[in-house]
C-alpha cells in the first residue's frame, strides 16, 4: 500500500533494528502496552515476530516510521477474528501513520479471511488511539476495570474494541 509519501510492506529480518527503535520507547514508557518496561531487544523482537504474527512496516522516504502485526485473536474456533498491535515512531506520531496502518490491516484481515478485528486491551489513557479506532469504526464492547497499572495514573481500565469487517 502507498498513501502519499507513506508506504506499507511486509517486514523482513533486516528491518529488526529499525523496528526495535520504534518499540523501545513505547516499552520503556510502560503506558500503553503490557510489556515489561525492561524487556530486552531480543525478547521484544521475538514477540513482535512471533510465528503467528504477520509483521508490516510503514516507511516514508525509505525510513521505517511505524510497524504493526496481525494475528489470529484466538486459536481454533476463535481464529476467524484478527488481533493487531500498532506502534508509530515518536517523530511520526500525529501524522496519519497509525491511521494508515489500521486501514491497511483491515484490508489484510479481509483478504486473509478474518471476519472482524478485536483489540483486547486498549488502555483508557491512550485517548488518541481510542479516538482513532472509533473514527475507523471500532466499537467498545467491553471495559476491564483497573487492569493496567499505569506509571503515572495508577490502576486504570482497559477497553475491548471490535469491528466487524
Amino acid at each position: 500500500m502507498s498513501n502519499g509519501a507513506l508506504s506499507i510492506r511486509l517486514a523482513t529480518v533486516p528491518d529488526s533494528k529499525a523496528i526495535w527503535h520504534i518499540l523501545k520507547p513505547v516499552i520503556r514508557a510502560g503506558d500503553t502496552y503490557t510489556f515489561p518496561i525492561d524487556m530486552s531487544e531480543k525478547a521484544a523482537l521475538a514477540y513482535w515476530f512471533s510465528n503467528d504474527h504477520q509483521v508490516f512496516v510503514t516507511t516514508k522516504a525509505d525510513k521505517i516510521i511505524g510497524t504493526y502485526y496481525i494475528r489470529p485473536n484466538q486459536a481454533g474456533p476463535g481464529d476467524h477474528i484478527a488481533n493487531c498491535g500498532y506502534i508509530t515512531s515518536p517523530e511520526a506520531r500525529g501524522k496519519g501513520v497509525a491511521r494508515a496502518m489500521c486501514i491497511h490491516s483491515q484490508e489484510i484481515a479481509r483478504t486473509s479471511g478474518y471476519s472482524a478485528i478485536q483489540f483486547n486491551f486498549v488502555v483508557v489513557t491512550n485517548i488518541y488511539a481510542i479516538r482513532l479506532w472509533e473514527k475507523l469504526g471500532f466499537e467498545t464492547v467491553g471495559r476491564l476495570p483497573e487492569v493496567f497499572n499505569h506509571p503515572k495514573e495508577g490502576m486504570v481500565d482497559a477497553l475491548v474494541m471490535f469491528k466487524k469487517l
